[in-house]
């Protein structure tokens, strides 16, 4: 059978091929990172044998989805050569804007699954559609009729929280927090206020050379008894997770965190 053809079980009765199934497949968190660690230490044995199977892709960017799949290819072997694989990029301006809100169509992208073939979609880090573009891929195959299936791997939102001694029952990520340095601080306050008025834990993050900038707007804005963690390099060797007032932040000598990939979540 050569690969561009309809997979035989695909085909029932009618004639018309049935959709394959899309696979959510998580990546180390060490995109970006000088050292990287074993790609078995991130991903358990079963994630890395149903990504070792799969020939087509989507991602964010085929470069560094070629880099992830000759890393897994080291421990699983792949059953497609890379160089065989059908790999689509998520649109520029998806990386810009996400597509969380709904108003890109990624059924275009799925030509593969509507084949009948299993499509792997794969972010830079993490899980997929989580804090990453990818969840337009998953809408599309859902109104495609197609199976959806999550594999097992790191996400750094809920290690993060996990580890952060805050409330873990009710808590929100709400992203990037502004670039402006007033429009900044001021979400900061109104986050805060929801995370003490309810008790919803508020969960942000920020492109690595920017930790520096928003450790320091975090620590000056919120209040002396609100509670601050901060999750960085997780999974990694060099990993420091901290969770402490505000006002014992405010009393370290240096608040250093380098620019490693970290995860801010501060309420009660």
């Amino acid at each position: 059978m050569s690969e561009s053809s309809t997979p035989a079980h695909a085909l029932p009765p009618d004639g018309h091929p049935r959709p394959g199934t899309l696979y959510l497949v998580p990546a180390p968190l060490d995109f970006g990172c000088e050292t990287q660690v074993p790609v078995e230490d991130g991903l358990p044995a079963a994630t890395l044998r149903a990504a070792a199977g799969l020939g087509h892709w989507v991602c964010e960017n085929a470069k560094s989805a070629r880099a992830l799949l000759k890393r897994i290819d080291s421990v699983a072997p792949l059953t497609v050569p890379i160089q065989q694989m059908s790999i689509r990029e998520l649109p520029r301006e998806v990386h810009k804007k996400g597509d969380h809100g709904g108003g890109f169509d990624a059924r275009g992208l799925l030509v593969d699954l509507q084949a009948g073939h299993d499509v792997g979609l794969l972010s830079e880090a993490g899980m997929p559609a989580v804090a990453d573009p990818g969840s337009s891929v998953v809408r599309a195959a859902h109104d495609l009729g197609a199976p959806v299936v999550p594999l097992v791997g790191p996400v750094s939102l809920l290690l993060a929280l996990a580890a952060s001694g805050l409330g873990g029952q009710d808590f929100a990520f709400t992203g990037y927090l502004p670039q402006d340095a007033e429009a900044r601080r001021q979400r900061i306050r109104d986050l805060e206020g929801l995370a003490l008025k309810r008790g919803q834990t508020q969960i942000v993050i920020e492109t690595p050379y920017r930790n520096e900038a928003v450790l320091q707007a975090l620590v000056q804005t919120l209040q002396p008894n609100t509670r601050l963690a901060v999750a960085s390099g997780l999974t990694l060797p060099q990993a420091q997770i901290s969770s402490r007032s505000v006002k014992a932040w405010r009393a370290l000598p240096e608040r250093a965190l380098g620019k490693l990939p970290a995860v801010f979540a501060f309420g009660r």
